[in-house]
C-alpha cells in the first residue's frame, strides 16, 4: 500500500509561482511512476503531467508546457510540481497519483494510477 500526501497549495496572484510536493510512503523502494492531475470547479479531473520512476522521462499537457516542471527526489520519495507564470485558469485542486511499476515510462491515463493523494487546492487570482 502506498500513501501520498500533497502539500504546497495556496493562493497566488496571476504571474506568480507555487511548488507542490507529493510525499510517498509505505513502499520500500522508489519504483513509482508519478502523475499530477487537476480538477477545476465544475470540470473533470485532467492530466497535468507525468514523470517516470527514474525521472528520466517527463510529459506535460500543452496548456502547461514551458510553465510547469515535474521533478523528483527518490531519496526523499517526493515528487514536485513547480508551477510558474500561473494563470487564473490554473485554479484547481491538484492531485498526485502513483503507479508502482519498474517500467521507466510516463503514464497518461487516470486508470493507470493505483494510488492518489488527497488533493491540494491552488487558487490563482487575476
Amino acid at each position: 500500500q502506498v500513501q501520498l500526501a500533497e502539500s504546497g497549495g495556496g493562493l497566488v496572484q496571476a504571474g506568480g509561482s507555487l511548488r507542490l510536493s507529493c510525499a510517498a510512503s509505505g513502499r520500500p523502494d522508489s519504483s513509482l511512476a508519478m502523475g499530477w492531475f487537476r480538477q477545476a470547479p465544475g470540470k473533470e479531473r485532467d492530466l497535468v503531467g507525468a514523470i517516470s520512476w527514474s525521472g528520466a522521462n517527463t510529459y506535460y499537457v500543452d496548456s502547461v508546457k514551458g510553465r510547469f516542471t515535474i521533478s523528483r527526489d527518490n531519496g526523499k520519495n517526493t515528487v514536485y510540481l513547480q508551477m510558474n507564470s500561473l494563470k487564473p485558469e490554473d485554479t484547481a485542486i491538484y492531485y498526485c497519483a502513483a503507479n508502482p511499476t519498474r517500467r521507466d515510462y510516463c503514464y497518461l491515463v487516470q486508470d493507470d494510477y493505483y494510488y492518489w493523494g488527497q488533493g491540494a487546492p491552488v487558487t490563482v487570482s487575476s
